[in-house]
């Protein structure tokens, strides 16, 4: 692997001092994850990291980035100590910016960020070689690590900006420095720390404080809140993009038709038609997808191979994959449809999984129940604030609603959905999401098409552990192409 960092190098970013030299080929933050040669980042959160560097170490780290010389360790092991370690992991990602010749992508917002950024990845591939960052490395701790992490000879690095409370965008977006980047969307979600959805769109907002001096900022249309993100954009970037529904967006969302597994975008842009398939349903992943080509083409990236290659992309685990869980290996027709996205929800998600569900096709008479039913297997919505309750039996009144047979509930702000749904529809409601786990060979039945959702911390994907393990070993290779 090619060399990432040298100690003289890392040294010369951090201010700090290397007790010896080595020479890192990746940057790793957790002992159960690091590869050797990579540089172990000795970050304090609920355990200090300084307490695992002799590990890492034993485990072929190349060094240890430290502010102090760890129990366990001497002069004579590979350090690279340095007065905070989080500030000299930010100094690696700024002088990693710097360095690098790659056309620089960020993506925030509500919803979507790490599909959208997953996506890019994948549009991308063809056109150059890419740096993304991985899993949902969105926070002070993730995008220092991306950008640390990136090569310098890759040609489009794409970053995802997180956040939680007020103030935490900007100072991240000024560390990417991006050339382009894109608010997916803005939508009631992390209401405990901000007084309303308007106070969420200036923190998104706050993305463009980071632009390149000739900096594109995309923004969606149709929102409340877009004359926010637009006066915002209209302030930092040197050129806005619009996307969406709305008449007079540059990218125009024509339509959005879901077919089977996958959703059929058309969409127009600068006068011109386009026609491309998402390999997924889901009406908000084409507004994505749109964003996505929005942003790309802002970078120099080929618009006709772009539509083409947006259908390379697969959602990942938790984030709306589908897949059939067989009970049975020798018949086919004992399986069930499973919708995993319990890792992320708000109401604008939670709504949006609920659309792709009513517009799944359960399959009749294979079960006990002689119709195929859409089951929903919902958990907290977490971080919403004084109106939670509210938020949450406001999803009983959603039009996909009436497309779903019956709903399973986990989760104390959950009882409130429970409450205002139609007794026909109210299915089970636990606590926990492990007492409703427990359950699982009730909530399904053969032909149905299931979908589980709910914060992380709801942990739903109890639920979706559960149902998998209904399935027999083996069977959905067995099965494969019957179909």
């Amino acid at each position: 692997m090619a060399v990432l960092w040298t100690s003289a190098d890392a040294a010369l970013a951090t201010g700090g001092r290397a007790t010896r030299a080595f020479a890192a080929t990746g940057i790793s933050i957790d002992t159960r994850s690091i590869r050797p040669g990579d540089l172990f980042v000795a970050l304090k959160d609920v355990r200090d990291g300084h307490d695992f560097v002799a590990d890492a170490l034993a485990k072929g780290a190349a060094a240890a980035l430290v502010s102090r010389i760890p129990e366990g360790c001497s002069e004579a092991d590979p350090l690279l100590i340095v007065p905070d370690v989080l500030g000299a992991l930010e100094d690696l990602g700024r002088a990693a910016r710097a360095r690098t010749r790659a056309r620089v992508l960020a993506v925030t917002g509500s919803v979507g960020k790490t599909s959208t950024k997953e996506m890019l990845r994948a549009v991308l591939t063809s056109q150059g070689k890419v740096h993304a960052a991985e899993a949902s490395f969105n926070n002070h701790w993730g995008v220092p690590i991306t950008l640390a992490r990136m090569p310098q000879d890759a040609d489009f690095a794409v970053i995802e900006i997180g956040m939680n409370h007020p103030g935490e965008i900007a100072p991240l977006a000024r560390l990417a420095r991006p050339h382009a980047a894109l608010i997916t969307t803005v939508a009631p979600a992390h209401l405990e720390a901000f007084d309303s959805v308007e106070g969420i769109a200036r923190e998104k907002a706050a993305i463009f404080e980071g632009l390149e001096p000739d900096g594109v900022a995309v923004i969606p249309t149709g929102l409340g809140v877009t004359p926010i993100l637009r006066v915002a954009a209209e302030t930092r970037a040197a050129r806005t993009i619009t996307f969406g529904p709305e008449e007079g967006s540059d990218y125009r969302l024509i339509s959005a038709q879901i077919a089977g597994d996958a959703t059929i975008v058309r969409a127009e842009a600068a006068g011109q038609q386009m026609l491309f398939k998402v390999m997924t349903p889901g009406k908000h992943f084409a507004a994505n997808a749109l964003g996505v080509i929005a942003l790309a083409e802002a970078v120099g990236a080929d618009q006709a191979v772009l539509t083409c290659d947006i259908g390379l992309w697969e959602p990942p685990a938790g984030r709306g994959a589908r897949e059939r869980v067989y009970m049975d290996i020798v018949d086919e027709t004992q399986s069930f449809d499973l919708f995993d996205d319990a890792f992320n929800a708000n109401p604008a998600s939670m709504a949006a999984g609920l659309e792709v569900l009513a517009g799944a096709q359960p399959r009749d008479g294979v079960g006990r129940v002689a119709r195929g039913r859409r089951v929903a297997v919902l958990g907290d919505m977490l971080e919403l604030g004084p109106d939670e309750a509210a938020l949450h039996a406001e999803i009983a009144a959603l039009a996909a609603m009436n497309s779903v047979d019956m709903v399973h509930l986990a989760g104390p702000r959950m009882r409130a959905l429970y409450e205002a749904l139609p007794r026909a529809k109210r299915g089970e409601w636990h606590e926990s999401a492990k007492d409703l786990a427990a359950r699982a060979a009730h909530l399904v039945d053969a032909g149905d098409v299931i979908l589980v959702k709910g914060s992380k911390g709801s942990k739903v994907s109890l639920v979706v552990d559960a149902l998998r393990k209904l399935g027999q070993p083996g069977a959905a290779e067995a099965h494969k192409g019957k179909e």
